[in-house]
């Protein structure tokens, strides 16, 4: 019975090295707990976001990056659109959108061509006119959060990809 529970653990420890070798985007959320955030406080709340966000950024590199590319990005803070108005009576739970209270992602970024940095810093992103955009029109969720890393994503890695090789 060892010897099996030995074989799967090892199994599943290979097949996870080779799911992240393979990915071109590694993604860390560094001490996401004490992001200023309110939603990030709870442990339940904080899984689904990051992983929902993880997900989405996997999707974008198959979009910007050539292949042999590799983007490390290290998310430093989050705040997600709107925030929570307590004194709303019955909207103690519900995030209220306003011009003032954009989505907010602060991030250490480095992408490689192999050995090779091609770009490498740390940038906080924001869109001031989240509300007027395309994703306000969406229901889907974060959508405004998916929307501003898609365009920081395309805006600062799409014309590097293009370039290098």
């Amino acid at each position: 019975m060892r010897v099996v529970k030995c074989l799967a653990a090892a199994t599943i420890a290979l097949m996870l090295t080779t799911a992240v070798a393979e990915a071109a985007v590694r993604v860390a959320f560094v001490h996401p707990e004490r992001y200023r955030d309110r939603d990030f406080r709870s442990e339940a709340k904080r899984e689904r976001i990051t992983a929902e966000l993880t997900r989405y950024l996997h999707k974008l590199d198959k979009r910007y990056l050539k292949p042999g590319q590799r983007l490390d990005i290290e998310v430093l803070d989050v705040r997600l659109a709107g925030q929570y108005e307590p004194w709303n009576t019955g909207l103690y739970d519900v995030r209220i959108l306003r011009d003032s209270t954009p989505p907010r992602f602060k991030l250490r970024y480095t992408l490689r061509a192999g050995d090779r940095v091609l770009a490498r810093g740390e940038e906080t992103l924001t869109n001031a006119t989240y509300l007027w955009s395309p994703a306000a029109r969406r229901s889907e969720r974060l959508a405004h959060e998916k929307e501003l890393l898609a365009d920081w994503f395309r805006k600062r890695f799409g014309k590097l990809s293009a370039s290098a090789g």
